[in-house]
C-alpha cells in the first residue's frame, strides 16, 4: 500500500507539472531544462593519462511574444549555463579540437538573449541580441549525434576566431537576418562583435565569466551563407549543399614573422609578431539523407561533409575537413536510437610549419613540425526512457595539438602521444 501511495503521488505530480506546462504553452512560454553529465578518459596518449567528468545545466525559455503581449511575429529566447567539472583536452590529452563540446571552464553563465522579429509573411525572419552562430552557419542536422566540439563547431573556426567565435561557451551581441529567398533557396547573414571577451592576454571564458559584458565595440565579424534544399532519386531523398563566406575586421598574429620580417623563431627577432590586418574564410557543406528508415521516413542513413580554408599567413589552422555518417530509426525494438561514425581533420598552416622549421634551425634542437590534428569518433546514442538518453563514445585523437612537442618530454623531441579516449555522456531533458 504504500508503494501504491507513492505511485499515485508521483502520478500526481507529472499530471500536475503537464498542466502547467499546458497553462504557460496557451501563453506562448515554454521552459526547457536540459542536463548533460559525462565521464572521458584516455587510458592511452595525450600528454599523461586520466578520466575527468564534465556537467552543464542548461536552463532557457522561448516565449511567443504575440500570444503573451500582442507583439505580432516576434519571439523572445534566453537560456543560461551552470558548468562543472573538468576538461579532458584540457588537462590530459592537449588536443585543439576538444574531446567534448560541453568541455569548459566551470561558472555559471548567460548564454542566449534575442528577439527573432517574423516579416513579410514569416519569410523574413530578423534577430537581434546575444546569439551564437554555430546553430545555423556551417551545419548539418547530421552532426548533432557527436560529442567533439569540432564536429559541432568547426575545428577551424573554434580555433582561430577571437574567443573561438560565437559558439559554446561564449555567445556574443549580433543581428542575423535569414530569408526564404526562393521555395529551395534559403539566405543567411550575420553581423557579429569579433569578439566575446576583452583584449588582451588571458582565458576568454575567465575574462567574461558570467556571458554578460555584451560587448560591441571590437571590430566586428561578418558571415554569410546561401543553403539549397534539394531531393535525390525517385525516392526524392532529401539533401542539401551549403556555400558560405566570413570576414573579420580585427587584426591577427603573423604565424611566422615580427613586424620588421624576421622570423619569430630568431633570437634577434622582438619576440612580438607583426600584426595583419583582417581575416576571412570560405567554407561549403554537403548533407544527404543515403537511405530512408522504414520505421519512419524522417530518418535512415544521412551522410555529411564540411570543409573551410582560411589564410596560412594568422592562422594556425588553413584547411579544414570533416564528414560522417548517421544512422536512426533502424531497430523496431529501439526506434529512436542513433549511431554514427564521424572524422576531422584540421591542417597546421604553412606558416606555422615554417616558424617551426626556423625553430629547429636557430636552436639546433629537432623539435617537431607541426602538421596536422584528426579525430575518429564512433558513437551510440540509446534512448533508455522518454527524455533520457546515454552514449558510449570513442575517439582516437591524431597528432594531438598538431602534433606538437610534449611538455613533458625534457628533449623537447617528442610529440603529444596519440590518444585513444573511451566516454559516455548521459542526456537528460525535461
Amino acid at each position: 500500500m504504500l508503494w501504491s501511495g507513492a505511485r499515485a503521488d508521483d502520478r500526481a505530480t507529472a499530471t500536475g507539472q503537464q498542466d502547467l506546462r499546458q497553462r504557460l504553452a496557451a501563453w506562448g512560454i515554454q521552459f526547457n531544462l536540459t542536463y548533460i553529465g559525462e565521464t572521458f578518459a584516455n587510458p592511452v596518449g595525450g600528454v599523461r593519462n586520466g578520466a575527468i567528468y564534465t556537467g552543464r545545466l542548461d536552463v532557457g525559455t522561448t516565449i511567443d511574444l504575440e500570444k503573451l503581449v500582442g507583439w505580432g511575429g516576434a519571439t523572445f529566447h534566453a537560456n543560461a549555463f551552470q558548468i562543472h567539472g573538468d576538461g579532458l583536452s584540457r588537462s590530459y590529452v592537449g588536443n585543439l579540437m576538444l574531446v567534448s563540446g560541453v568541455e569548459a571552464l566551470p561558472a555559471s553563465r548567460l548564454y542566449e538573449f534575442w528577439v527573432e522579429q517574423a516579416l513579410l509573411g514569416g519569410r523574413l525572419q530578423v534577430r537581434v541580441g546575444q546569439q551564437p552562430s554555430d546553430m545555423e552557419f556551417i551545419d548539418s542536422k547530421y552532426d548533432d549525434l557527436f560529442a567533439n566540439s569540432a564536429l559541432g563547431w568547426p575545428g577551424i573556426t573554434g580555433i582561430i576566431l577571437p574567443s573561438g567565435g560565437p559558439s559554446p561557451p561564449l555567445a556574443v551581441p549580433g543581428v542575423r537576418l535569414k530569408a526564404q529567398l526562393t521555395e529551395k533557396l534559403v539566405g543567411y547573414l550575420a553581423v557579429f562583435n569579433g569578439d566575446a571577451a576583452p583584449p588582451g592576454p588571458g582565458d576568454p571564458q575567465l575574462k567574461n565569466p558570467h556571458g554578460i559584458l555584451f560587448r560591441v565595440q571590437d571590430p566586428p565579424w561578418v558571415i554569410g551563407q546561401l543553403r539549397y534544399n534539394f531531393e535525390l532519386g525517385t525516392t526524392a531523398l532529401p539533401g542539401t549543399i551549403a556555400a558560405g563566406a566570413w570576414y573579420h575586421f580585427g587584426s591577427f598574429d603573423s604565424q611566422s614573422l615580427d613586424a620588421a620580417g624576421r622570423s619569430l623563431a630568431d633570437p634577434l627577432s622582438s619576440g612580438e609578431p607583426a600584426r595583419m590586418r583582417r581575416n576571412q574564410g570560405l567554407f561549403g557543406v554537403f548533407e544527404q539523407l543515403l537511405m530512408r528508415s522504414p520505421l519512419d521516413p524522417a530518418k535512415g542513413a544521412g551522410l555529411f561533409i564540411r570543409t573551410s580554408v582560411s589564410p596560412s599567413d594568422r592562422n594556425l589552422i588553413s584547411f579544414y575537413l570533416d564528414g560522417g555518417i548517421q544512422f536512426s530509426g533502424f531497430s523496431a525494438a529501439r526506434p529512436d536510437d542513433k549511431f554514427g561514425v564521424a572524422a576531422t581533420y584540421a591542417r597546421i598552416s604553412r606558416d606555422v610549419r615554417r616558424y617551426d622549421q626556423d625553430l629547429q634551425l636557430f636552436t639546433g634542437i629537432a623539435t617537431p613540425v607541426r602538421d596536422f590534428e584528426a579525430v575518429i569518433e564512433a558513437s551510440y546514442s540509446f534512448q533508455v526512457a522518454p527524455n533520457v538518453a546515454v552514449q558510449p563514445i570513442v575517439e582516437y585523437v591524431m597528432h594531438p595539438g598538431g602534433g606538437a612537442v610534449d611538455p613533458s618530454d625534457p628533449t623537447q623531441t617528442r610529440r603529444i602521444r596519440d590518444a585513444i579516449v573511451f566516454g559516455v555522456r548521459t542526456t537528460a531533458a525535461f
